[in-house]
């Protein structure tokens, strides 16, 4: 490591000695260098750049109530923007209103100038803070060789990048409404055709449908009392039919003997009694229905007329019952009167008529009810087959409810949207800081240039003189000597000089240390001025 270092000292010591030596070669390259690129810099045009800040501002309702519309990030936003704003036209429109490059116009096609102004124009993205955040501010700039149209340039940016952006965030939001309103109309129509087919479906099946199926129930137990009712009813007027054409039998059988036949109703069963135990069965059994329902119901009705039929039929019994009392007491006295017989016999053919028309219509309302029992038997066992029908066309009724329902929500919100971008309260984009008015030029850089130059005139004259160093293969001290002979150095004699020599050696010195000096100040006060001017 010692060694490292040793060797090191020599080499810096070595290299330091010749650029003493040849100190000419290297002040004189880096006094030319250094003051011709000042000069070159201050022969350079003076460009100035004015430059503004616009802030992206969110939309300023809350999205929780409004939600935004366009998802088209900030970036690609601006990029599309970009190319909008810096379109051939746009350009050749801004160049031609502030009357840019006057002596490039001279030589140079539209298409060039174009090139040129989009190469002046700079937009640079901002992102505030650590973290990787969505774009919130951008800079834009131009660049002029007049600080009085690179501000107004720069205004008239700013304006062009505002409007795209209202612009084409409405043009975006419109379109955005239009299409979901398209799309709408078009889900409006398929749950009208959901809707007529669900309509026809229940009318075709009508009666057999889910939610009739209660009702159904309901109905067809009505109908099994109704039956049972009129079964009973049907077994009395039998009952009854079978009394008739027995005490018409007996009518019939005294006509022909001309006499009442003693012990008849005796013999036999009271029919005013037989009467009178149906008429209150039948009154019990009305009672029954009232406590369940109303009067008007069609068996209580029913019940009624035959309680005034067996009323009816009670008078004429009693009165048959009388006739046949005194047609017994007058038997040997009296002979019956053949009016009187056929009357009673008249009476009751015509409640035998009356029975027998009764108990038809109680066999066709028993067919009547037994085959409304089966339909609505039938309607039951085919109501399941019905639900899954129905389920599966509600099933596509209710995906083109939700998917109606859904775009109708997604226009209402577009709408809103889109009315608060054309309230200008929607993202948008405003200036923070107002194009700038340049005071001083922004290029070119002189102070640089004229360092560049400095540093490029010392680096060709140190070159230089390790060049010439290179070329003189003079010996100049022990080191040197023993390095370029292999024999061992045997006497030393040292530099002895005369008084004379002496003294101009020390002039000559004195002289070249003024003379680098008098260099030195001179480059020094060159890039003092450089920066001065700057």
């Amino acid at each position: 490591m010692a060694e490292q270092d040793e060797n090191l000292d020599v080499i810096l010591g070595r290299l330091l000695r010749i650029a003493m030596r040849r100190r000419w070669w290297v002040l004189i390259p880096a006094t030319i260098i250094a003051p011709c690129a000042a000069l070159i810099s201050f022969l350079l045009p003076n460009h100035y750049v004015s430059e503004a800040s616009i802030l992206v501002e969110g939309q300023q309702v809350p999205e929780r109530y409004v939600a935004a519309n366009t998802t088209t990030d900030v970036r690609e936003s601006l990029l599309i923007m970009t190319d909008a704003v810096l379109s051939r036209t746009q350009l050749l429109g801004i160049i031609d209103q502030f009357g840019l490059y006057p002596k490039e116009r001279k030589s140079l096609v539209p298409e060039q100038l174009v090139e040129l102004m989009r190469g002046n124009i700079k937009i640079v993205p901002t992102d505030k803070g650590s973290e990787e955040k969505g774009l919130n501010t951008f800079n834009i700039s131009f660049t002029s060789d007049d600080p009085r149209s690179a501000q107004k340039v720069t205004e008239r940016l700013t304006t062009l990048f505002i409007n795209e952006n209202n612009e084409s965030s409405e043009e975006q939001s419109t379109g955005t409404t239009k299409f979901l309103a398209d799309q709408l109309a078009t889900a409006e129509a398929e749950l009208k055709q959901w809707d007529i087919r669900v309509r026809d479906f229940k009318m075709s099946y009508l009666g057999e449908l889910p939610e009739q199926q209660q009702g159904n129930l309901a109905i067809l137990g009505g109908l099994h009392g109704q039956l049972q009712n009129t079964m009973a009813s049907l077994g009395r007027a039998r009952e009854q039919q079978v009394y008739l054409q027995s005490l018409l039998s007996q009518y019939q059988d005294l006509a022909a003997a001309g006499v009442a036949v003693p012990g008849t109703a005796a013999a036999t069963t009271n029919p005013a009694d037989t009467i009178k135990a149906e008429l209150a069965k039948l009154r019990d059994e009305r009672a029954d229905l009232l406590a369940r329902y109303t009067p008007k119901y069609p068996d209580v009705v029913k019940i009624d007329e035959q309680i005034k039929e067996t009323e009816a039929l009670l008078k004429v019994a009693t009165g048959a019952t009388a006739q046949s009392k005194d047609e017994t007491s007058q038997q040997n006295s009296t002979p019956p009167e053949p009016t009187e017989r056929g009357s009673a016999i008249a009476q009751l053919k015509s409640q035998l008529e009356a029975n027998r028309i009764e108990t038809q219509n109680d066999l066709a309302e028993q067919k009547d009810i037994e085959s409304r029992i089966a339909e609505y038997q039938r309607r039951l066992n085919l109501t399941p087959v019905r639900e899954q029908q129905l389920a599966d066309l509600l099933r596509g009724y209710d995906l083109a409810k939700k998917n109606y329902d859904d775009l109708l929500n997604k226009k209402t919100q577009s709408e809103l949207a889109t009315s608060l971008i054309r309230r200008q309260q929607g993202e948008r984009f405003q200036i923070i800081d107002q194009p700038s008015f340049p005071l001083k030029p922004s290029s070119p850089a002189r102070v640089k240039i004229s360092l560049g130059g400095l540093a490029a005139g010392i680096a060709f004259g140190l070159a230089l003189a390790f060049f010439v160093e290179t070329r003189n293969h003079s010996l100049r001290d022990e080191e040197e000597l023993r390095n370029a002979f292999s024999f061992p150095l045997l006497l030393g004699l040292p530099l002895t000089l005369t008084k004379a020599e002496e003294r101009r050696r020390s002039r000559v010195a004195l002289l070249g240390w003024l003379a680098g000096a008098a260099l030195c100040l001179l480059i020094g006060a060159t890039e003092f001025y450089v920066y001065w001017r700057s």
